[in-house]
């Protein structure tokens, strides 16, 4: 394998789907760097077997070199199995870093393993906070950020937060966002909007908008749920929604009574589809709406008018310089929002500093150089 022939080894981590648009770009970067060599570890917290292979082949990852398999559990049994099986990786591999993506439970048990064994950590996507402690992938952000000696951010405000938490500053870098990496890297590869929607069976040559729901605060709760749904039956009758499912969302939906609902309405759902079919789903979309958070980082990228179903968002930025309206799990607000962009075109936004696809490469280049200092240090 590559890593005897170079200097140092990275082990990157990736847990869950959002975490392969993360580490892509990353993997490429090491790929061509003269001093490390990256060696990918899947902990298989996201476990479906057809998403995971047409995510790695249509980003160009490689397959992973180790696979964990954990499967899914609640948050604890997750984290304990992931930690478990990761330590005696640590132990064989003994790599010079770790370096793991974004707020899943894979990237805080990872971290914690690697920690007490006094191997350094590098965070990517550092710093984002929504501040609502009732949200799992908060505890995960605070508590990685804590324990990581490099951590890497996608916005200014992420370097006030770690700072105001009292991180010291020269463990912080402000790179760019390595999500807009790959999308840039992408953008001419998206499937395009016609030819989804024709395998779909669906012709919304007229318009369409762009739904995607999973968050368990919207989808487990059967009075939200309920809610939200009936708003966006309501909007679909003024511009047709595409709406890809997650399985656990469709599952959902059938357990509460809920097809009916959906039923009588101009709202066509989709299987759960690859990056590069929902690249271009919301490149064509007049409108996103959605209560996942690295959406509202690419259509801020793409320019996309975007609707959050939630009630705070970890990416500000997006509300400050990019295209998104937080609107929560407000009726009124989700119409008034709706009614806005149809009408006017929605907010126009700028491109955030330092969201111009080559994050990877700065964070590459920092990391090679704390490892050149470490090892001077331990000479």
């Amino acid at each position: 394998m590559e890593s005897v022939q170079k200097q140092y080894t990275v082990l990157c981590i990736v847990g869950a789907r959002p975490n392969f648009m993360k580490i892509a770009p990353i993997m490429r970067a090491m790929a061509s760097s003269a001093l490390i060599s990256p060696v990918l570890l899947h902990t298989g917290q996201h476990y479906d077997a057809d998403m995971k292979h047409s995510f790695f082949d249509q980003l160009h990852i490689p397959e992973p070199d180790i696979d964990l398999e954990v499967g899914s559990g609640s948050h604890a049994e997750q984290t304990a199995e992931i930690m478990k099986r990761f330590e005696p990786v640590l132990d064989e591999l003994k790599p010079q870093a770790i370096l793991v993506v974004g707020d899943v439970n894979s990237t805080i048990a990872c971290a914690l393993v690697a920690v007490k064994k006094s191997i350094p950590v590098v965070h990517v996507e550092a710093g984002l906070r929504s501040g609502d402690r009732a949200m799992p992938e908060e505890i995960n952000r605070v508590l990685t950020d804590q324990i990581s000696d490099l951590l890497f951010t996608t916005e200014a405000d992420a370097v006030n937060n770690l700072t105001a938490e009292g991180i010291q500053s020269e463990r912080i870098h402000f790179v760019g966002n390595v999500m807009i990496d790959t999308l840039l890297y992408n953008r001419n590869r998206a499937t395009p909007s016609k030819e989804t929607l024709a395998q779909a069976g669906v012709d919304l040559s007229k318009g369409y908008g762009m739904l995607t729901l999973d968050r368990p605060s919207n989808v487990d709760d059967p009075v939200v749920l309920e809610r939200l749904l009936t708003v966006l039956v309501k909007l679909s009758k003024q511009l047709p929604l595409v709406f890809p499912v997650h399985p656990r969302t469709r599952q959902r939906i059938s357990d509460m009574g809920f097809d009916a609902l959906l039923a009588d309405s101009s709202i066509s759902l989709l299987p759960p589809l690859g990056y590069l079919q929902m690249l271009g789903l919301m490149s064509d979309a007049t409108v996103v709406l959605t209560d996942s958070g690295g959406i509202q980082e690419e259509t801020t990228a793409l320019g996309v008018p975007c609707i959050t179903l939630r009630e705070n968002t970890e990416r500000p930025i997006t509300l400050t310089q990019g295209t998104n309206v937080l609107a929560g799990t407000d009726v009124a607000v989700i119409e008034s929002s709706f009614d806005e962009i149809l009408s006017t075109g929605g907010r126009k936004g700028i491109i955030p500093e330092l969201w111009d696809g080559h994050a990877a490469v700065r964070l590459t280049r920092i990391i090679e150089s704390f490892l050149d200092q470490r090892q001077s240090e331990h000479k």
